[in-house]
């Protein structure tokens, strides 16, 4: 493998987190300025923003017909960020878990990857279907919304600053201001993207390995450094609505506007590979079952428990290197 593909692969991923950075910055601060809470912020505004690597890649991989690398994405998003971002930000503070994240959001996550399992058993996510998970995208973004709405928070702390009591200039130059990061992530998302998928496809040739072990493991960890990032960080400040919020809200993305837009947008739809019906979405929906037990004992994730997502997400990883290794 050249010096230059490896460049590639660097430069992508470089441009999708600065790229999601800017992305979750724009459209977090207008999420505040609209008065909406931490925790409704987290499962939509920066779960959909700290996922547009995954859409970026996977859409791109999808149209280019590397299906593959499309699934491998999703399905190892799903897996990293369950088992090793709630780990490490376990690790960094015990996690909170709030009421609704039990009742509502982890439920959702637990069914729609189980219902991903039934649309890929016939090996394919078609078009049609694709179409049906962009619809479940629109009803869960507009239950948020109603929940964010009955939460009626009237005023919401922007930095020590009521956003309500900034002069009306200032808030259009904030308006503008958080609109141009928001274009200017997107740019830099197309364009990692584009590079990403580009040395994955290479990098697989290179090593002999299927693309969909690429997508499972380099290319998913790459697009998740955004969730990584940003979880671990919102739980080293106290935000730990948001660094739950952000992991249960990007799982519930990535299956239900990733992959359907993916399928939605090639007319063979998503090619599912043996390999991932029969281990690696088991392996994901294992990874989000495990999450309900664990957050209804005291309604948090203590250390010792992110420990053992860690392991489990080291088990996971080895296996898949065995694998490889045996082919």
């Amino acid at each position: 493998m050249s010096l230059i593909t490896m460049g590639m692969m660097l430069t992508g991923l470089v441009l999708l987190v600065i790229g999601a950075e800017a992305l979750v910055r724009g459209a977090s601060r207008i999420a505040v300025f609209l008065g909406i809470s931490p925790l409704i912020v987290g499962l939509t505004v920066v779960a959909y923003g700290t996922s547009a690597p995954e859409m970026a890649v996977s859409v791109m991989s999808s149209l280019k017909g590397q299906a593959d690398i499309s699934l491998g994405n999703v399905v190892g998003s799903n897996i990293f960020n369950v088992l090793l971002i709630l780990g490490v930000s376990a690790l960094a503070a015990p996690l909170v878990v709030s009421r609704q994240l039990i009742r509502i959001d982890v439920p959702i996550m637990i069914g729609m990857s189980v219902f991903m399992f039934f649309l890929a058993w016939d090996g394919r996510v078609s078009q049609g279907e694709g179409f049906v998970l962009i619809a479940g995208a629109v009803v869960y973004t507009g239950l948020q919304i109603f929940l964010a709405r009955r939460e009626n928070h009237k005023t919401v702390q922007t930095n020590g600053t009521s956003s309500y009591a900034i002069k009306k200039g200032s808030r259009w130059r904030q308006w503008l201001m958080n609109l141009s990061y928001i274009g200017f992530g997107l740019v830099l998302l197309m364009a990692g993207s584009h590079f990403l998928v580009k040395s994955a496809v290479i990098l697989a040739q290179w090593l002999g390995v299927s693309e969909l072990i690429i997508g499972l493991t380099i290319v998913a960890a790459g697009t998740s450094l955004p969730e990584l990032a940003t979880s671990v960080m919102a739980s080293f400040h106290g935000e730990r609505d948001i660094a739950v919020g952000n992991v249960v809200g990007s799982n519930i993305f990535n299956i239900l506007a990733v992959l359907g837009i993916s399928a939605a947008f090639s007319d063979s739809g998503v090619a599912v590979a043996d390999q991932a019906l029969k281990f690696d979405i088991p392996v994901m929906i294992a990874a989000a079952v495990a999450c309900l037990p664990i957050f209804f004992t005291g309604h948090r994730i203590s250390r010792w428990e992110g420990v053992l997502f860690l392991s489990y997400y080291g088990i996971y990883t080895a296996y898949l290197i065995l694998m490889t290794r045996g082919h």
